[in-house]
């Protein structure tokens, strides 16, 4: 893992990200793919309807519960 601190994926945004907003375009992606956005808290609301009048958001999880979920248990 990066030491990195994850961004916040709105245009312009530079808060640190504190959601993953996982989604899939049905059109072009198998349904088990999830790609990810990251959003703070301001704008997890506007990113995930953005996604969800799409049809494209499948899950907004909490980044540390995300990272627990792809990290594998020692």
């Amino acid at each position: 893992m990066s030491d990195e601190t994850p961004i916040c994926s709105a245009k312009g945004c530079r808060a640190d990200a504190v959601w993953v907003l996982a989604w899939n375009n049905p059109k072009i992606h198998t349904p088990e793919r999830r790609k990810t956005w990251l959003a703070c808290d301001e704008h997890r609301e506007h990113l995930s309807q953005f996604l969800g009048v799409r049809g494209f958001l499948k899950d907004v999880v909490p980044l540390v519960e995300w990272e627990s979920r792809e990290t594998p248990a020692s």
